[in-house]
């Protein structure tokens, strides 16, 4: 069987053709006709939509169940009030009332005042024992003159009373001191280094006497 002899059939292209421009005078004829135009509204015809809705039920009604019964208590049984007698006092008896002998109060006792306490006065506190500056502080230094009183050459006495406890001089009174504001201090600073000996927690006082002349 030959193909290609088959194919160049000139009757088979003569029907294509015919075909074909068959095909295109219907389409012009619509076009003129205007039936194109009716398929076209029936294509653009509205379309009709409903919306149903759903059927709702109604609620069922409410049951209204009736109060419950009052239930009131039974009353008490009676109860008849027991018989209650009533006796009569007896008649009061006469009362002899017997007055009572007067007695008479107790003796008052009369004790004696005890005198007021008489109280002791209090006793003086023990006063410091006075004692020579020699004898209690053996190690003594000397005060120092002055700078003034060296340069103006002025001569003094001093007199001094040193309070000593525990082997040491805790204070210093200037008793006298002729003349005033110029050896007392350097007389104040030479006792506080002394070197005493007394023993336990009494104060000791000690004078002693301080004569500044210059050479």
């Amino acid at each position: 069987m030959n193909f290609s002899q088959r194919q160049a059939d000139p009757r088979r292209h003569v029907v294509g053709l015919t075909v074909v421009i068959l095909f295109h005078v219907f389409i012009v004829y619509a076009l003129v006709t205007g039936l194109a135009k009716k398929v076209v509204d029936v294509v653009r015809a509205p379309i009709e939509t409903k919306v149903i809705e759903e059927i709702k039920k109604p609620p069922p009604p409410e049951v209204v169940l009736p109060p419950p019964p009052k239930l009131e208590a039974p009353p008490p049984p009676y109860i008849p009030p027991p018989e209650v007698q009533i006796a009569n006092p007896p008649p009061p008896q006469p009362t002899i009332s017997v007055a009572p002998s007067p007695v008479p109060p107790p003796p008052t006792v009369m004790t004696p005042t005890p005198p007021p306490a008489v109280v002791a006065p209090p006793a003086p506190p023990a006063q410091p024992s006075v004692m020579a500056i020699g004898v209690v502080c053996p190690t003594m230094v000397p005060p120092k003159t002055p700078i003034k009183a060296a340069r103006e050459g002025i001569t003094g006495t001093v007199r001094a009373q040193a309070t000593i406890k525990g082997g040491k001089v805790v204070a210093v009174d200037i008793i006298s001191a002729t003349p005033r504001g110029v050896y007392e201090s350097a007389v104040r600073t030479a006792m506080m280094q002394y070197g005493c000996n007394t023993t336990g927690d009494g104060e000791v006082k000690a004078v002693q006497d301080f004569d500044f002349k210059l050479e």
